[in-house]
């Protein structure tokens, strides 16, 4: 039987290549808890073997605006590679994992797709406040 080492809410996606920036593919990501087991994680219907892992990353950032801590962690197999993003908070991901992970820091980039989005925020903001300025 497997034990239960942590259990954490993540936000998860299969999607190829580097996924440390913000994008559509976190939008439509999986919700759920990401449960690490002393021989596999799991993930909704996802569960990885720890002798399936290939490569594994942990990656640190903070958050551009908030600079709220967090990571991603980067699990490749041979069928998939999964990126979970994770609350920076919790003191689980500072101390030794039972996979072997390599640890980077880095930042979060931006695609065209989040730029846009953050555009049309902020200027629909903006028409909002002046519409209500000029009604005062």
């Amino acid at each position: 039987m497997s034990e239960l080492l942590y259990k954490c809410m993540t936000k998860a996606t299969t999607a190829e290549g580097d996924q440390r920036k913000y994008g559509p593919n976190w939008v439509t990501s999986r919700r759920g808890s990401l449960k690490i087991f002393d021989n596999h994680l799991e993930c909704g219907g996802w569960r990885i073997e720890y002798n399936e892992i290939k490569d594994a990353v942990l990656c640190s950032f903070r958050s551009f605006f908030l600079r709220i801590p967090g990571y991603i962690l980067t699990v490749e197999t041979n069928d998939r590679t999964y990126h979970f993003g994770l609350n920076g908070w919790g003191k689980f991901w500072t101390g030794d994992l039972p996979f072997e992970t390599r640890r980077e820091k880095g930042k979060l980039g931006f695609t065209w797709f989040s730029i846009t989005v953050r555009l049309v925020l902020v200027g629909y903001t903006g028409y909002l406040l002046w519409q209500w300025l000029a009604n005062r």
